[in-house]
């Protein structure tokens, strides 16, 4: 009997398709006991995109195929008050670790997750590829914690403190991390090992404050909108310091980061739904690397009504990002989802035009679909 039960256990593991993340209500759950399971799902997003002067002339517009991403999702509970989860993301090359944490839930006001995850920051970071307005890794110009390196996918190994209260209204996240996920001109600890760089060993420590003032937000990631479902009005605070956290060849500097974000989405009479959404950010690398220290901000806006048997939702972005070496990043966005199933099964056309001090202009035409289960 036992043996028949574990092999049903691991044929629905291999054999279901998933959800994004860990909040994601998808994917397939066998249960094996009193308030003992697993579960398995999976993601993917594709995408055609045509990049202005992207081509191998240098001059005509790149025609391009890619599989953006692709995810294997696995949870467990071994009983109502201790679980696990265990996530996977094809890197172009090959399948590696994304997420491996157990999760200890003592309450809703207090949660413990170890391992490796995404560490407290932004609501577009949290949010990720798979639950941002528009989709897809468009954080990167104002939103940089996960655009600067960390293990993979902006994750780090430590252990995260959360939990919701004030009728979940009130949401908080703090943690300890190995850090220096700074990456871009910077080097590991290993690397500066090697180097001959004579540093201290100190973590990360990050955080997350947020207040819901209408809808609550529940759980420890974030999502970019609620496609019409919620009345949101919500604040954000977040940052992270490490000392010794931006390590270079030939010296060391302490990283300091914070961010405040904002979201409105408000349901309108009859059908459909406005948001909008904003984001202030800094970023100090003590002065070690100017070309990632300075201010950067975002702003976006969607309209969503019904459409046929799904919705559409055009929307807008603009971001920036200042940095004391003077380059200027700026990218603005425009496009539109076919919303079929939420977050599960969408198509989306977004048309962006970036464009960098002395860098001169680049445009690009991106169409997607994500799939889940």
């Amino acid at each position: 009997m036992k043996s028949t039960k574990m092999r049903t256990v691991l044929l629905a593991m291999v054999a279901a398709a998933g959800a994004a993340q860990m909040e994601a209500r998808a994917g397939a759950t066998v249960e094996i006991g009193p308030d003992k399971s697993v579960s398995a799902g999976f993601g993917m997003r594709a995408s055609y995109a045509s990049v202005e002067d992207a081509a191998p002339n240098g001059s005509s517009r790149s025609s391009d195929f890619n599989l953006d991403s692709a995810r294997l999702f696995f949870g467990a509970s071994m009983s109502k008050n201790i679980k696990g989860m265990f996530n996977t993301e094809w890197d172009g090359d090959q399948i590696r670790v994304l997420d491996a944490a157990a999760q200890f839930s003592i309450s809703p006001e207090l949660n413990i997750w170890a391992g490796r995850l995404l560490s407290p920051s932004d609501r577009a970071n949290m949010a990720g590829p798979y639950y941002s307005l528009g989709g897809g890794y468009w954080a990167g110009v104002a939103s940089r914690y996960g655009y600067n390196g960390g293990i993979f996918r902006g994750r780090d190994d430590g252990v995260v403190a959360w939990g919701n209260a004030m009728g979940n209204k009130l949401g908080y996240s703090f943690g300890a991390f190995e850090g220096h996920t700074f990456g871009i001109g910077g080097l590991t600890q290993n690397q500066a090992k090697a180097a001959g760089l004579k540093v201290s060993d100190d973590l990360m420590y990050a955080g997350r404050v947020q207040y819901d003032f209408w809808d609550a937000e529940p759980g420890y990631y974030g999502t970019g909108s609620y496609l019409g479902a919620n009345d949101i009005l919500a604040i954000g605070f977040a940052a992270r310091t490490q000392k010794n956290g931006v390590l270079t060849v030939a010296t060391a500097g302490d990283y300091n980061a914070w961010n405040v974000d904002f979201l409105l989405e408000k349901r309108l009479p009859g059908a459909g739904a406005v948001s909008f959404e904003a984001a202030y950010y800094d970023y100090d690398t003590d002065g070690v690397i100017k070309s990632e220290q300075g201010t950067a901000w975002s702003a976006g806006a969607a309209y969503i009504f019904p459409a046929g048997g799904g919705k559409l939702q055009p929307f807008v972005r603009f971001q920036k990002f200042s940095p004391d070496a003077g380059a200027d990043t700026r990218q603005s966005d425009a496009g539109v989802n076919y919303i079929i199933d939420g977050y599960n099964a969408q198509v989306s056309a977004v048309y962006s035009r970036t464009k960098m001090t002395g860098g001169g202009d680049l445009s690009k035409f991106v169409v997607a679909m994500q799939f889940q289960y």
